[in-house]
């Protein structure tokens, strides 16, 4: 493990020098580094890895690093996708690109620190490798520097994801005092109860929350879409948005019956989920229909590993790894469709589905599985999602018909969604011409389509081979409580249940919604669904300026005894 981290520092280090002797080729040794390091974590499947490093005992901040199962699937989605990104930044970017040497550097760089946040079982570790996906976040989203919409968009992600960090610190430091350790391998093994780590628990969620885009805290998600079409596929497909589901899936074998846990995760999620579904049928950027899917997304995968039940957490980590493989891919189609036809707006693409059909199947593919249709593996994750929240014995009756209801009206925006992305990006839109922009693109090439259609097959694949895919998922999903509910295995095929039928309805209510989507784009709101968050944002940041200039004015009056006076009431406080 700590090779692997070794490894990725070594090429973040040299990766400039790499782009400037072999232009955009030195993405392909540079995607060897994750690629090799996926060779060691295919070696150590199914193994328990420990390492651990003095590093500062006095401040409980030793380098205790695990690998398990959990760490494994998150390994695969990091180390896995982040190869098949470098190898499609390749092909995306031309060797003039401004700042390209750094750009690469920060990618590898990314992707290594997001191996050490699953690795790090010392809870302080986690929180520095967090704040480093949080810092190289900032950078790459703001790569295209010279524009005002890229520097917004970074510092917005920076400061939100930046409060949310400090608040899960505090959170995180509850807990190590009150339960006598900082490890998280023995706090979820004997979580403390009352009333203070319940808060402790509520501050480590607005960090997961704030990371995982979930509502309130989910604005800063589509702005990010300013930052460069690969820096999406990775950090906002299988990474950083990541990190948030991954932290609430470790401590929910140990914190999932305590209090505020199921009333926080499930209500957001489900409101994020159909908020942010609702938004995406308003957008007409094919990056912000897919940012706004991914913030819908998201909350549902927040409400499945959130539960805290066996079936659930085979749900959530089955939808998991489907999400990583169709939204990398849907992210890397947009990345294409904007290089070739140099434009993202649906109103302005007609026919590219038959000047680029092989980019049409991918998509087609990719939003299958994001839809949740047969045979893709978001299928099989969204049944399986179905089924554990109709039987699951942790919620009451009433709130479970509540949940699933959300679930199904989510999923309906979801369909809904999917089939507008391909539709507004391929169909021909009643017009006997090509649109311009269409007219005037180059086809793409076999190197440049590799990725996405990799992963778009690999969903059609998992799906026939559901049972490997049980077999990665289960045993970290067998660590939390069965509840007395019969094992449960994923497959295509239940037999005919209430979770098909609701899949039919899921389905059809889709169907329909996207044939009325005419009236959906005529309505108009003063105050658009999700809109209002981001107006919060900057009146808030309005209000801190106000309140800085006011209390600086207040406290530097160029008074010598005032000043003192005030540095040493601070030191008494």
């Amino acid at each position: 493990m700590l090779a692997i981290l070794l490894a990725h520092a070594a090429a973040a280090l040299l990766a400039p020098l790499f782009v400037r002797w072999w232009g955009r080729t030195a993405f392909f040794p540079l995607a060897l580094v994750p690629l090799l390091s996926l060779v060691w974590v295919f070696g150590n499947w199914g193994t328990d890895q420990k390492l651990k490093i003095e590093w500062v005992p006095g401040l409980s901040m030793n380098i205790d690093m695990r690998f398990d199962s959990l760490a494994a699937i998150m390994s695969l989605l990091v180390l896995g996708i982040g190869a098949l990104i470098l190898l499609y930044c390749a092909r995306y970017f031309e060797n003039d690109e401004p700042r390209l040497g750094l750009f690469a550097a920060e990618m590898v760089a990314f992707s290594g620190a997001m191996f050490g946040l699953i690795t790090s079982d010392n809870m302080l570790v986690l929180y520095i490798f967090w704040e480093i996906t949080t810092v190289l976040s900032f950078l790459l989203v703001g790569h295209y520097a010279e524009r005002a919409s890229s520097r917004r968009a970074a510092t917005q992600a920076l400061l939100v994801t930046t409060a949310g960090g400090l608040a899960m610190l505090v959170g995180i430091i509850i807990l190590g005092q009150v339960s006598g350790t900082y490890n998280l391998s023995e706090l979820v093994a004997n979580a403390p109860g009352g009333w203070l780590p319940g808060v402790a628990i509520v501050l480590v969620l607005i960090g997961a929350l704030s990371k995982s885009a979930i509502v309130p805290l989910h604005f800063w998600l589509p702005g990010a879409m300013a930052a460069p079409t690969p820096v999406s596929g990775y950090l906002h497909a299988a990474a950083m948005v990541k990190a948030g589901i991954y932290l609430v899936a470790r401590l929910a074998p140990g914190f999932a019956d305590s209090g505020p846990w199921r009333a926080t995760v499930i209500s957001l999620g489900l409101l994020s989920m159909i908020l942010a579904g609702w938004r995406a049928l308003r957008a007409f950027d094919l990056k912000l229909i897919l940012a706004f899917g991914t913030v819908s997304q998201l909350g549902f995968l927040m409400v499945l590993v959130g539960i805290g039940s066996e079936k659930a957490m085979l749900a959530g980590l089955t939808m998991v790894i489907a999400h990583a493989m169709f939204k990398a891919a849907l992210f890397m189609v947009v990345g294409i469709v904007d290089h070739t036809t140099g434009t993202r707006d649906i109103r302005k693409l007609a026919h590219l589905g038959k000047k680029a059909p092989w980019l049409a199947a991918i998509a087609a593919l990719a939003a299958a599985s994001m839809a949740g249709l047969p045979p893709m593996l978001g299928f099989v994750g969204k049944e399986t999602a179905l089924s554990a929240v109709i039987s699951t014995p942790t919620l009451d009756p009433t709130v479970a018909a509540v949940v699933v209801a959300g679930l199904v009206i989510g999923s309906i925006l979801t369909v809904t969604y999917s089939i507008r992305f391909v539709w507004g990006a391929f169909a021909r839109k009643q017009l006997k011409r090509p649109s311009p922009s269409v007219r005037a693109m180059h086809a793409p090439s076999a190197l440049f389509l590799a990725a996405p259609a990799f992963l778009a097959v690999l969903g059609v694949i998992a799906g026939f081979g559901s049972s490997v895919v049980d077999g990665i998922v289960s045993p970290y999903a067998r660590t939390l409580p069965s509840y007395g509910q019969e094992p449960y295995h994923l497959a295509l095929w239940h037999g005919f249940n209430l979770p098909l039928a609701l899949t039919v309805v899921v389905v059809t209510g889709g169907v329909g919604l996207f044939i009325a989507h005419r009236v959906v784009n005529r309505l108009k709101f003063e105050h658009p669904p999700l809109g209002n968050a981001d107006r919060i944002y900057d009146n808030v940041l309005k209000f801190m300026d106000t309140l800085s200039i006011r209390l600086t004015g207040t406290t530097q009056r160029g008074s010598l005894p005032l000043t003192q006076g005030t540095i040493l009431l601070t030191l008494v406080l």
